[in-house]
């Protein structure tokens, strides 16, 4: 069964700061970019982490090692 991608559902939960990001909504593409750039995407940042765009997985693991 193929499912649906419920972009407008997403955009409502999804905690991305970046406005400008085309793939607002659009989890899958998200996180197939992120992991492209060698990042993770912004929502598994806590909030104050994800207004500093650093997306790498180095900070995340800092942010957790604590």
């Amino acid at each position: 069964m193929a499912r649906q991608c419920s972009v407008e559902k997403n955009k409502q939960r999804c905690s991305c700061t970046y406005t400008a990001c085309d793939k607002t909504g659009i989890c899958c593409e998200c996180i197939v970019y992120h992991k492209n750039r060698g990042e993770l995407p912004g929502c598994l940042f806590p909030p104050e982490a994800e207004r500093t765009y650093d997306r790498s997985i180095a900070h995340f693991v800092r942010l957790h090692s604590k």
